[in-house]
Protein backbone atom coordinates (compact mmCIF):
# COMPACT_ATOMS: atom_id res chain seq x y z
CA UNK A 1 0.00 0.00 0.00
CA UNK A 2 1.30 3.47 -0.86
CA UNK A 3 0.72 6.02 1.24
CA UNK A 4 1.09 9.87 1.06
CA UNK A 5 3.74 10.08 2.77
CA UNK A 6 5.55 7.53 1.00
CA UNK A 7 4.78 9.74 -2.11
CA UNK A 8 6.02 13.17 -0.22
CA UNK A 9 9.30 11.45 0.55
CA UNK A 10 9.48 10.52 -3.16
CA UNK A 11 12.45 12.16 -5.15
CA UNK A 12 11.90 14.69 -8.15
CA UNK A 13 14.51 15.84 -10.82
CA UNK A 14 13.22 18.96 -12.55
CA UNK A 15 15.09 19.30 -15.97
CA UNK A 16 14.71 22.60 -17.58
CA UNK A 17 16.90 25.49 -19.61
CA UNK A 18 14.92 28.38 -18.39
CA UNK A 19 15.17 29.28 -14.75
CA UNK A 20 11.75 30.84 -14.13
CA UNK A 21 10.43 27.22 -15.35
CA UNK A 22 12.70 25.64 -12.47
CA UNK A 23 11.95 28.19 -9.74
CA UNK A 24 8.34 28.22 -10.59
CA UNK A 25 7.94 23.85 -10.66
CA UNK A 26 10.17 23.62 -7.66
CA UNK A 27 7.88 26.40 -5.60
CA UNK A 28 4.61 24.23 -6.90
CA UNK A 29 5.88 20.46 -5.60
CA UNK A 30 7.78 21.91 -2.66
CA UNK A 31 4.49 23.76 -1.24
CA UNK A 32 2.39 20.90 -1.55
CA UNK A 33 4.76 19.41 0.43
CA UNK A 34 7.26 17.27 -1.81
CA UNK A 35 10.71 16.83 0.36
CA UNK A 36 13.76 15.71 -1.88
CA UNK A 37 13.25 17.84 -5.09
CA UNK A 38 16.22 18.53 -7.29
CA UNK A 39 16.67 21.07 -9.90
CA UNK A 40 19.22 20.88 -12.86
CA UNK A 41 19.49 23.85 -15.59
CA UNK A 42 22.40 21.65 -17.72
CA UNK A 43 21.07 18.61 -19.30
CA UNK A 44 24.97 17.47 -19.82
CA UNK A 45 24.48 17.12 -15.93
CA UNK A 46 21.43 14.76 -15.45
CA UNK A 47 22.86 11.43 -16.24
CA UNK A 48 25.14 11.37 -13.33
CA UNK A 49 22.88 13.30 -10.82
CA UNK A 50 20.23 10.53 -11.63
CA UNK A 51 22.65 7.64 -11.30
CA UNK A 52 23.10 9.23 -7.82
CA UNK A 53 19.73 10.38 -6.66
CA UNK A 54 17.40 7.15 -8.27
CA UNK A 55 14.65 9.63 -8.77
CA UNK A 56 10.74 8.47 -9.14
CA UNK A 57 10.23 11.14 -11.48
CA UNK A 58 11.91 13.49 -13.91
CA UNK A 59 10.26 16.22 -15.07
CA UNK A 60 12.32 17.10 -18.35
CA UNK A 61 12.51 19.93 -20.91
CA UNK A 62 12.39 19.30 -24.56
CA UNK A 63 13.84 22.21 -25.85
CA UNK A 64 17.29 22.92 -24.45
CA UNK A 65 20.55 23.45 -25.56
CA UNK A 66 23.64 21.08 -25.70
CA UNK A 67 21.39 18.32 -25.35
CA UNK A 68 17.83 17.83 -25.99
CA UNK A 69 15.10 16.78 -24.32
CA UNK A 70 14.95 13.24 -26.26
CA UNK A 71 18.92 12.96 -25.97
CA UNK A 72 18.39 12.58 -22.66
CA UNK A 73 15.70 10.19 -22.32
CA UNK A 74 17.76 7.57 -24.55
CA UNK A 75 21.03 8.37 -21.78
CA UNK A 76 18.22 7.31 -19.28
CA UNK A 77 17.30 4.39 -20.97
CA UNK A 78 21.07 2.75 -20.65
CA UNK A 79 20.78 3.11 -17.33
CA UNK A 80 16.99 1.69 -16.51
CA UNK A 81 17.73 -1.58 -18.51
CA UNK A 82 15.59 -3.92 -16.42
CA UNK A 83 12.53 -1.30 -16.18
CA UNK A 84 11.20 2.25 -17.53
CA UNK A 85 12.41 5.49 -16.95
CA UNK A 86 10.00 7.65 -14.94
CA UNK A 87 9.97 10.67 -17.34
CA UNK A 88 7.43 13.20 -17.68
CA UNK A 89 8.09 15.81 -20.67
CA UNK A 90 7.52 19.55 -19.96
CA UNK A 91 6.67 21.33 -23.37
CA UNK A 92 5.12 24.08 -24.76
CA UNK A 93 5.18 22.01 -28.51
CA UNK A 94 1.21 20.97 -28.46
CA UNK A 95 1.68 19.21 -32.33
CA UNK A 96 1.67 15.27 -32.17
CA UNK A 97 4.54 14.48 -33.69
CA UNK A 98 6.38 16.24 -31.10
CA UNK A 99 4.46 13.80 -28.55
CA UNK A 100 4.92 10.83 -30.54
CA UNK A 101 8.89 11.04 -30.41
CA UNK A 102 8.65 11.77 -26.69
CA UNK A 103 6.77 8.72 -26.10
CA UNK A 104 9.06 6.49 -28.58
CA UNK A 105 11.78 7.86 -26.13
CA UNK A 106 10.55 6.69 -23.06
CA UNK A 107 8.51 9.62 -21.87
CA UNK A 108 5.42 8.54 -19.55
CA UNK A 109 3.52 11.44 -19.61
CA UNK A 110 3.39 15.13 -20.25
CA UNK A 111 3.00 18.64 -18.86
CA UNK A 112 2.08 21.72 -20.93
CA UNK A 113 3.82 24.76 -20.49
CA UNK A 114 2.60 27.32 -19.11
CA UNK A 115 1.91 25.02 -16.48
CA UNK A 116 -1.83 24.72 -14.19
CA UNK A 117 -0.72 23.83 -10.53
CA UNK A 118 -3.72 21.48 -10.23
CA UNK A 119 -2.80 19.44 -13.10
CA UNK A 120 1.00 19.46 -11.99
CA UNK A 121 0.65 18.12 -8.70
CA UNK A 122 -2.12 15.68 -10.05
CA UNK A 123 0.07 14.35 -12.71
CA UNK A 124 3.26 14.33 -11.05
CA UNK A 125 1.34 12.46 -8.31
CA UNK A 126 -0.23 9.55 -10.06
CA UNK A 127 3.40 9.26 -11.85
CA UNK A 128 4.46 8.73 -8.38
CA UNK A 129 2.70 6.28 -7.28
CA UNK A 130 2.63 4.37 -9.96
CA UNK A 131 6.38 4.54 -9.85
CA UNK A 132 6.30 3.16 -6.01
CA UNK A 133 4.36 0.83 -6.87
CA UNK A 134 6.45 -0.70 -9.64
CA UNK A 135 9.11 -0.55 -7.58
CA UNK A 136 7.76 -2.37 -4.82
CA UNK A 137 5.94 -5.30 -7.04
CA UNK A 138 9.82 -5.10 -8.34
CA UNK A 139 11.52 -6.01 -4.91
CA UNK A 140 8.69 -8.28 -3.92
CA UNK A 141 9.48 -10.58 -7.35
CA UNK A 142 13.18 -10.25 -5.86
CA UNK A 143 12.58 -11.25 -2.65
CA UNK A 144 10.06 -14.25 -4.18
CA UNK A 145 12.69 -15.23 -6.81
CA UNK A 146 15.31 -15.32 -3.79
CA UNK A 147 12.86 -17.90 -1.43
CA UNK A 148 12.72 -19.91 -4.59
CA UNK A 149 16.35 -19.81 -4.83
CA UNK A 150 16.83 -20.53 -1.41
CA UNK A 151 14.00 -23.49 -1.69
CA UNK A 152 15.29 -24.97 -4.34
CA UNK A 153 18.73 -25.27 -2.80
CA UNK A 154 17.19 -26.59 0.36
CA UNK A 155 15.65 -29.11 -2.13
CA UNK A 156 18.71 -29.56 -4.13
CA UNK A 157 20.76 -30.42 -0.81
CA UNK A 158 18.50 -32.87 0.63
CA UNK A 159 18.87 -34.62 -2.43
CA UNK A 160 22.11 -35.03 -2.39
CA UNK A 161 22.28 -35.61 1.07
CA UNK A 162 20.10 -38.35 0.75
CA UNK A 163 21.80 -39.60 -1.75
CA UNK A 164 25.02 -39.74 -0.10
CA UNK A 165 23.30 -41.38 3.18
CA UNK A 166 22.17 -43.90 0.79
CA UNK A 167 25.57 -44.42 -0.99
CA UNK A 168 27.00 -44.62 2.43
CA UNK A 169 24.56 -47.12 4.12
CA UNK A 170 25.30 -49.56 1.38
CA UNK A 171 29.05 -48.96 1.54
CA UNK A 172 28.57 -49.64 5.38
CA UNK A 173 27.84 -53.11 4.58
CA UNK A 174 30.61 -54.17 2.67
CA UNK A 175 34.02 -52.00 3.85
CA UNK A 176 32.74 -50.04 7.60
CA UNK A 177 33.46 -46.64 5.93
CA UNK A 178 32.13 -44.10 4.01
CA UNK A 179 35.41 -42.55 3.47
CA UNK A 180 35.37 -44.41 -0.18
CA UNK A 181 32.56 -43.15 -1.28
CA UNK A 182 33.93 -39.32 -0.99
CA UNK A 183 36.93 -40.50 -2.61
CA UNK A 184 35.61 -42.30 -5.60
CA UNK A 185 33.24 -39.31 -6.08
CA UNK A 186 36.02 -36.30 -5.90
CA UNK A 187 38.10 -38.78 -8.37
CA UNK A 188 35.16 -39.58 -10.79
CA UNK A 189 35.14 -35.40 -11.15
CA UNK A 190 38.78 -34.73 -11.50
CA UNK A 191 38.64 -37.44 -14.21
CA UNK A 192 35.74 -36.04 -15.65
CA UNK A 193 37.19 -32.60 -15.78
CA UNK A 194 40.24 -34.06 -17.39
CA UNK A 195 38.31 -35.79 -20.33
CA UNK A 196 36.52 -32.43 -21.00
CA UNK A 197 33.48 -32.43 -19.30
CA UNK A 198 31.97 -29.29 -18.56
CA UNK A 199 32.19 -27.39 -15.08
CA UNK A 200 28.23 -28.62 -14.65
CA UNK A 201 28.71 -32.35 -15.85
CA UNK A 202 31.54 -32.26 -13.55
CA UNK A 203 29.86 -31.34 -10.50
CA UNK A 204 26.49 -33.58 -11.77
CA UNK A 205 29.29 -36.54 -11.77
CA UNK A 206 30.63 -35.86 -8.10
CA UNK A 207 27.09 -36.13 -7.06
CA UNK A 208 25.75 -38.80 -9.10
CA UNK A 209 28.74 -40.78 -8.20
CA UNK A 210 27.67 -41.53 -5.01
CA UNK A 211 25.39 -44.18 -5.80
CA UNK A 212 27.13 -46.35 -7.57
CA UNK A 213 26.86 -49.62 -4.98
CA UNK A 214 23.93 -48.66 -3.69
CA UNK A 215 22.29 -52.20 -4.98
CA UNK A 216 24.44 -53.62 -2.34
CA UNK A 217 21.89 -53.01 0.18
CA UNK A 218 19.82 -55.91 -1.73
CA UNK A 219 22.39 -58.31 -1.32
CA UNK A 220 22.18 -61.06 1.60
CA UNK A 221 24.43 -60.31 4.07
CA UNK A 222 25.66 -63.82 4.42
CA UNK A 223 27.70 -62.89 0.45
CA UNK A 224 28.39 -59.43 1.58
CA UNK A 225 30.17 -60.21 4.90
CA UNK A 226 31.19 -63.27 3.66
CA UNK A 227 35.37 -63.33 4.78
CA UNK A 228 36.58 -65.99 2.39
CA UNK A 229 36.05 -67.00 -1.05
CA UNK A 230 32.55 -66.60 -2.67
CA UNK A 231 30.94 -69.93 -4.71
CA UNK A 232 29.64 -69.53 -8.06
CA UNK A 233 26.22 -69.00 -7.24
CA UNK A 234 26.91 -66.44 -4.44
CA UNK A 235 29.03 -64.71 -6.90
CA UNK A 236 25.99 -64.28 -9.66
CA UNK A 237 23.83 -62.79 -6.65
CA UNK A 238 26.70 -60.42 -6.01
CA UNK A 239 27.00 -59.26 -9.34
CA UNK A 240 23.23 -58.08 -9.23
CA UNK A 241 23.75 -55.63 -7.00
CA UNK A 242 24.41 -53.56 -10.17
CA UNK A 243 20.78 -54.14 -11.28
CA UNK A 244 19.30 -53.61 -8.14
CA UNK A 245 20.70 -50.45 -7.87
CA UNK A 246 19.16 -49.54 -11.33
CA UNK A 247 16.11 -50.66 -10.02
CA UNK A 248 16.15 -48.29 -7.02
CA UNK A 249 16.93 -45.53 -9.00
CA UNK A 250 14.85 -45.63 -12.08
CA UNK A 251 11.34 -43.53 -12.40
CA UNK A 252 12.91 -40.26 -12.02
CA UNK A 253 13.51 -37.84 -14.40
CA UNK A 254 15.71 -35.62 -12.85
CA UNK A 255 19.33 -35.21 -14.28
CA UNK A 256 21.24 -36.08 -11.57
CA UNK A 257 19.27 -39.55 -10.69
CA UNK A 258 19.31 -40.51 -14.18
CA UNK A 259 23.26 -40.23 -14.25
CA UNK A 260 23.54 -41.81 -10.62
CA UNK A 261 21.48 -44.77 -11.92
CA UNK A 262 23.71 -45.04 -15.03
CA UNK A 263 26.81 -45.47 -12.94
CA UNK A 264 25.42 -47.68 -10.83
CA UNK A 265 24.05 -50.43 -13.71
CA UNK A 266 27.28 -50.13 -15.79
CA UNK A 267 30.48 -49.28 -13.66
CA UNK A 268 31.09 -52.97 -13.67
CA UNK A 269 31.03 -53.13 -17.14
CA UNK A 270 34.56 -53.64 -19.34
CA UNK A 271 35.61 -51.52 -21.69
CA UNK A 272 36.26 -55.38 -23.77
CA UNK A 273 32.84 -56.35 -22.73
CA UNK A 274 33.71 -59.20 -20.68
CA UNK A 275 31.94 -56.84 -17.89
CA UNK A 276 28.80 -57.41 -16.21
CA UNK A 277 25.73 -57.03 -15.68
CA UNK A 278 24.92 -56.59 -19.65
CA UNK A 279 28.37 -57.47 -21.30
CA UNK A 280 28.14 -53.94 -22.81
CA UNK A 281 31.25 -52.78 -24.90
CA UNK A 282 33.59 -49.59 -25.49
CA UNK A 283 31.61 -46.64 -26.14
CA UNK A 284 28.08 -48.22 -25.57
CA UNK A 285 28.78 -47.92 -21.89
CA UNK A 286 28.18 -44.57 -20.70
CA UNK A 287 30.93 -42.07 -20.01
CA UNK A 288 30.04 -41.80 -16.82
CA UNK A 289 30.09 -45.79 -16.22
CA UNK A 290 33.31 -45.88 -17.31
CA UNK A 291 34.42 -43.22 -15.45
CA UNK A 292 33.41 -44.40 -12.52
CA UNK A 293 35.05 -47.81 -13.02
CA UNK A 294 38.23 -46.53 -12.96
CA UNK A 295 38.12 -44.44 -10.25
CA UNK A 296 36.24 -47.32 -8.01
CA UNK A 297 38.96 -49.99 -9.01
CA UNK A 298 42.08 -47.49 -8.02
CA UNK A 299 40.22 -46.47 -4.82
CA UNK A 300 39.50 -50.01 -3.82
CA UNK A 301 42.96 -51.67 -4.78
CA UNK A 302 44.24 -48.98 -2.30
CA UNK A 303 41.86 -49.08 0.62
CA UNK A 304 41.55 -51.42 3.23
CA UNK A 305 39.55 -53.66 3.90
CA UNK A 306 38.11 -56.31 6.13
CA UNK A 307 39.43 -59.12 4.13
CA UNK A 308 42.18 -57.41 2.45
CA UNK A 309 45.39 -54.99 3.23
CA UNK A 310 45.55 -52.15 0.28
CA UNK A 311 47.48 -52.73 -2.25
CA UNK A 312 50.21 -50.05 -2.85
CA UNK A 313 50.10 -47.31 -5.24
CA UNK A 314 52.69 -49.24 -7.73
CA UNK A 315 51.00 -52.21 -7.70
CA UNK A 316 47.54 -50.88 -8.29
CA UNK A 317 49.00 -48.65 -10.95
CA UNK A 318 50.16 -51.69 -12.43
CA UNK A 319 47.38 -53.41 -12.46
CA UNK A 320 44.78 -50.60 -13.87
CA UNK A 321 48.09 -50.07 -16.74
CA UNK A 322 47.93 -53.67 -17.63
CA UNK A 323 43.84 -53.44 -17.73
CA UNK A 324 43.91 -50.82 -20.55
CA UNK A 325 41.76 -51.36 -23.10
CA UNK A 326 40.21 -54.12 -21.65
CA UNK A 327 39.16 -53.29 -18.53
CA UNK A 328 38.93 -49.74 -19.09
CA UNK A 329 38.83 -47.07 -21.81
CA UNK A 330 42.28 -46.54 -23.03
CA UNK A 331 41.80 -43.10 -23.23
CA UNK A 332 40.94 -42.22 -19.62
CA UNK A 333 43.71 -44.35 -18.28
CA UNK A 334 46.08 -42.58 -20.01
CA UNK A 335 44.80 -39.56 -18.79
CA UNK A 336 44.22 -41.06 -15.12
CA UNK A 337 48.07 -42.22 -14.90
CA UNK A 338 49.66 -39.12 -16.42
CA UNK A 339 47.40 -37.45 -13.76
CA UNK A 340 48.07 -39.75 -11.13
CA UNK A 341 49.32 -37.02 -8.69
CA UNK A 342 45.94 -35.80 -8.29
CA UNK A 343 44.34 -39.13 -7.45
CA UNK A 344 46.74 -39.98 -4.77
CA UNK A 345 46.38 -36.40 -3.32
CA UNK A 346 42.55 -37.29 -2.81
CA UNK A 347 43.62 -40.64 -1.12
CA UNK A 348 45.93 -38.75 1.35
CA UNK A 349 43.27 -36.11 2.61
CA UNK A 350 40.33 -38.55 2.98
CA UNK A 351 42.39 -41.91 4.06
CA UNK A 352 40.20 -44.25 6.16
CA UNK A 353 42.65 -44.75 8.74
CA UNK A 354 47.06 -44.09 9.44
CA UNK A 355 47.70 -48.10 9.21
CA UNK A 356 50.72 -48.71 7.59
CA UNK A 357 49.94 -51.15 5.03
CA UNK A 358 51.54 -55.39 6.02
CA UNK A 359 51.36 -58.89 4.60
CA UNK A 360 50.84 -60.00 1.34
CA UNK A 361 48.58 -58.11 -0.99
CA UNK A 362 46.71 -60.56 -2.57
CA UNK A 363 44.40 -60.00 -5.15
CA UNK A 364 40.98 -60.66 -3.56
CA UNK A 365 37.62 -61.75 -4.76
CA UNK A 366 35.82 -58.73 -3.12
CA UNK A 367 38.22 -55.98 -5.27
CA UNK A 368 37.46 -58.41 -8.39
CA UNK A 369 33.47 -59.08 -8.07
CA UNK A 370 35.05 -62.49 -10.25
CA UNK A 371 36.19 -64.65 -7.36
CA UNK A 372 39.53 -63.58 -8.14
CA UNK A 373 39.95 -64.22 -11.43
CA UNK A 374 39.90 -60.94 -13.32
CA UNK A 375 42.24 -58.61 -11.52
CA UNK A 376 41.40 -54.67 -11.92
CA UNK A 377 37.76 -55.02 -10.63
CA UNK A 378 36.16 -52.37 -8.85
CA UNK A 379 34.11 -53.60 -5.20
Amino acid sequence: MISDNDIKKARIMIVDDTPVNLYLLEAIVTTAGYQHVTTVSDPREVETLYQELEPHLVLLDISMPHMDGYQVMERLKTIEKDTYIPVMVLTAIQDNETRKKALACGAQDFLSKPFDNTEVLTRIRNMIKVRLLHTQIQNHNVILEEQVRQRTRELENTRLEIIRKLGQAAEYRDTETGAHIIRMSRMCAVLGELSGLSSQETELLLNASPMHDVGKIGVPDAIMLKPGRLTADEWRIMTEHTLIGDKLLEGHDHELMNTARQIALTHHEKWDGAGYPKGLKQDAIPLCGRIAALADVFDALTSKRPYKQPYPVEKALAIIHESRGTHFDPNLTDLFLDNIDRFIQIKEELSDDADVPGGEFEYSERDSHRSGRDKGEGK
